[in-house]
Parts: C-alpha cells; sequence; structure tokens
C-alpha cells in the first residue's frame, strides 16, 4: 500500500477530501502562505529500574493545525478532532491575520519528488509485549552478571509512529510516515565510597528488530558499563587554555549547538546570528566543511518531507571555511528571497513550524586520528559530552564531557571527570586546526530543543583538534 494511500485511509474517513481541499484553499486567499498539518501519532515508552518495568506508556494523539502566513507573522488554529465543523472554527480562527487588501501573491515555489528515506510499517505492532519486557530484563541480568561493581541497571525502550499529511493551496499535497524507535541504557557501579554512572544508546528511523538483536543491545550494555567503570577511576579535570581533541560522531554535539543554530534562517534574517550577513565569507578555518542532510537513509534526524511539505535536501551550509547557506523553513526563504531547504520542522500538529536542524556535521579531513593525539603536549581528549548550552546571538558557549581524558606526551592517560569547554563557536571554529578523515554521525540519540518544541535530530563530525580553548576543571 502507498504511503498516499494509507494516509488518505487514516484522514479522510471523518474528513471529505475534496472539500478539506476546498476549505483550506478558500482560507488562504489574502495569504502569502500556510497549510492544513493532518497528523496521527502512536507512541510507548518501557522502563526499567531496579530490577523491573518501572513504567509502561502508550499514546495516541490525532490533530489537525492550520496555518495562515502573511509578510512575517502568521495565525495558527489547532484541533484534537478530525471534522469539518472543528475545521471550519479553525478557519474562523486564523482570518484575523489577512492582509485587508486581501491581494497577498500566494507563495508556492515547485515541489519536487521525493523517495520514503525509511520504512512505512509501525515498530509498535511488530513486537510483542512481552518481547519488550523480556528484552529490557535480559539488559539487567546481563549488566549484573558482568560485573559485580554494578549497583543499579536502568534503561529505556521508546517507539513512535507518525503519520502525516500537508495540505497547501492549489490543492497541493504531500506525505510522510515515519518510524522512530530508540534503546537507552545507564549504568551505576561503586566501589567502596565511591559512585559513578555511564550511559549509552542508539535508534533511528526503522524498527526494533535492528534493538533486540543480541549483538546490537550487548554492546550499548558494554558500552554504558565501561564509560561507568572507566568513570570511577577518574581525577580532576585541570582548568586553563589548552588544546583539545574532539572524538568522531557525538562531540559534533557541540557543532550543532554551537554553530549549527546559528545558521538556522530565522536568527539570520532577524540579524540575531553571529553568521548574519556573511554569506561568501569565511567563518572558520579552511579545511571546515559542515553540511545539514536530512536525505539520510533510517537516520533521527531524516525526513522524506519537512513538516511543510518541502522534500529534505543535502545543503552545503559551510565549504572549506566559507559561508555558503542559511537553513531555511518556507517563511524565512520567501522574505529573504531564497528557496526552502526542508527545514521547517514541528514538534507536533499543536505547534506551528519553524526553522530546525536535520542531520548536522562536519565532513571528514585528511588526518589519521592518531596523529591528533600524538601532536598535542598537554590536553585533553574529549569522547563524548552530556550537553551544554549556547547564546545564538554571541555564540558563546559552555560544555560538560561525560567521557573525557588527559593527553600528555601525546599519549592518552588518565580518565578526567566533568571537564567543562568554553568558548565561543565562530572562535573555536577558526582555530580547528587538524581533522581527521574518520567522520560519522552519532547514534541516534539526539534531541533538540528550540521555542519549546523538541525534534529529533542527527548530529556528527570527524575527529578534530582545537588548538586553543578554555577548560573549566577543579584541578587549578
Amino acid at each position: 500500500m502507498t504511503v498516499q494511500k494509507i494516509t488518505d485511509e487514516l484522514f479522510f474517513n471523518t474528513l471529505d477530501k475534496d472539500l478539506t481541499k476546498k476549505t483550506v484553499q478558500d482560507a488562504l486567499i489574502g495569504c502569502h502562505d500556510g497549510e492544513l498539518f493532518l497528523e496521527h501519532r502512536f507512541s510507548e515508552r518501557l522502563t526499567l529500574d531496579d530490577g523491573r518495568i518501572k513504567t509502561s506508556a502508550f499514546d495516541a494523539t490525532t490533530g489537525f493545525g492550520l496555518r495562515a502566513v502573511c509578510d512575517d507573522t502568521y495565525a495558527y488554529a489547532i484541533s484534537n478532532e478530525l471534522t469539518h465543523d472543528a475545521l471550519k472554527k479553525a478557519v474562523e480562527s486564523v482570518q484575523p491575520i489577512k492582509n485587508s487588501a486581501s491581494n497577498a501573491t500566494l507563495y508556492l515555489p515547485a515541489l519536487t519528488s521525493s523517495v520514503p528515506l525509511y520504512t512505512q510499517d509501525n515498530p509498535l505492532s511488530l513486537l510483542s509485549f512481552e518481547n519488550k519486557v523480556a528484552l529490557m530484563e535480559k539488559i539487567d541480568a546481563y549488566l549484573r552478571a558482568k560485573d559485580p561493581k554494578v549497583v543499579q541497571v536502568s534503561a529505556s525502550l521508546s517507539g513512535e509512529w507518525q503519520v502525516v499529511k500537508i495540505i497547501q493551496a492549489k490543492g497541493r499535497e504531500t506525505q510522510d510516515i515515519r518510524p522512530l524507535v530508540n534503546l537507552m541504557i545507564s549504568v551505576v557501579v561503586k566501589d567502596g565510597n565511591r559512585m559513578e554512572s555511564g550511559a549509552f544508546g542508539f535508534g533511528g528511523r526503522y524498527l526494533y528488530n535492528r534493538i533486540i538483536e543480541e549483538k546490537a543491545w550487548k554492546y550499548a550494555a558494554d558500552e554504558a558499563l565501561r564509560t561507568a567503570l572507566v568513570n570511577l577511576e577518574s581525577v580532576s579535570a585541570p582548568a586553563g587554555e589548552m588544546p583539545v581533541v574532539l572524538s568522531s560522531g557525538w562531540c559534533g554535539v557541540l557543532l550543532h549547538e554551537a554553530v549549527g543554530h546559528g545558521l538556522e534562517g530565522d536568527f539570520n534574517r532577524k540579524g540575531s546570528s553571529v553568521f548574519t550577513g556573511k554569506i561568501g565569507e569565511q567563518v572558520t578555518a579552511k579545511g571546515i566543511t559542515i553540511v545539514d542532510d536530512g536525505t539520510l537513509p533510517d537516520r533521527r534526524g531524516s525526513l522524506t518531507v519537512d513538516d511543510e511539505g518541502t522534500t529534505s535536501q543535502r545543503t552545503v551550509l559551510i565549504e572549506d571555511g566559507i559561508l555558503k547557506n542559511y537553513m531555511l523553513d518556507r517563511m524565512n526563504a520567501r522574505l529573504m528571497n531564497k528557496e526552502p531547504t526542508g527545514n521547517g520542522r514541528r514538534e507536533s500538529f499543536a505547534c506551528a513550524p519553524q526553522v530546525r536542524m536535520t542531520n548536522t556535521f562536519m565532513t571528514e579531513g585528511d588526518k589519521d586520528p592518531q596523529e591528533l593525539i600524538s601532536s598535542v603536549k598537554k590536553g585533553i581528549f574529549a569522547k563524548s559530552f552530556h550537553g551544554g548550552q549556547v547564546d545564538i546571538t554571541s555564540g558563546k558557549f559552555v560544555f560538560t564531557s561525560a567521557e573525557a581524558y588527559l593527553i600528555e606526551e601525546g599519549k592518552i592517560t588518565a580518565p578526567i571527570k566533568d571537564a567543562t569547554v568554553i568558548g565561543s563557536g565562530i572562535e573555536v571554529m577558526n582555530v580547528i586546526d587538524m581533522v581527521a578523515k574518520d567522520a560519522c554521525l552519532d547514534n541516534g540519540i539526539g534531541s533538540c530543543g528550540k521555542g519549546g518544541q523538541m525534534v529529533p535530530v542527527g548530529v556528527g563530525q570527524p575527529s578534530v583538534r582545537i588548538s586553543r580553548i578554555t577548560v573549566g576543571g577543579s584541578n587549578t
């Protein structure tokens, strides 16, 4: 069954399709843009703690959001009822936003064909509840048997199946069916009076069959335990300005926060980003290329079409240090006289779309990863981060490591605890002086918050050496 047929059967059993299209068309007369966003979402989450299932939740949501856009403002009406009465009330709610002259030209960029990037099957229905519980119990038993230092095991298994249809003016429609699954494991270990933790997770837009494979979940469990045991041996982090080597993969979360948000079109249209007005200028060190790509099959941040109906694409943001493009949704693209890049995203039908990243990463360089380590006399190797904070206007950020080590005389030595890196995104990007050839994306665990909304994203990078950056620690 095609994606269009599935979505039509879900949404047009209580709505008449032709009447819905005509209603949307009439509602958008006098507007520059807008759409009806229809959504069905089924989600579940199981959590294990202290050797037993603590929570088991299932949620089914249905609804629509109707948006009318005029100039740089919009009106948005939502309902969890898929009926023509509810749609009629929504139309009435958005009318005040219209231009008084009712002569705005509709913004209708060309539709491009899209190829599904993931399965349309529902992960929630293809694995029994008993098998899901059994997986969680296996993880708990496996970790407790693996090391006597393990005192607590926590795990969460989550999945969702989101079905969307977007109807624009002129009867244009697009649709998407999006699976998403995730497994997170955390471990607490104890040695004497000291306790430390470690965590690991993975997931993507696929089915549970990839998660329940023994090799996959055991690897995640082993990594969570390994990180916890490493942290158990950690010493205080040093403080001061020094070289820092960032590992490939998840460390791209620093790039996502410190640089990626600053390249979103809304901040640049409003002039509030450090990258505003710098298209064509060198904004990072040469050799650095940063891409946002929503077209990668099965990846957590990928979308066949975005939440405005624009086909996802690969957008080169920075190439060899030169700023080339911003990420754009439809409204900011129209106002900036550019084409949308497939970055219009929303958390659900209850939220209006915003400019958001998909999978954002730095491409690989030409160095061997070990060469980066051996080049540092005294510094830090950060393997992963907990997360951090960034100020979009200034680009300044603070990040805390989840796993990090001292580098001494070109060798990785003692693990360190809670090393904090502090800097400015645009400044740090200009002091990256070595880029390795080991680029990869994270394991599929990222979510990004903006404007009160959370959406799944991907991050990534190769190993890089930052020649100097401020490190905060307790060992002064």
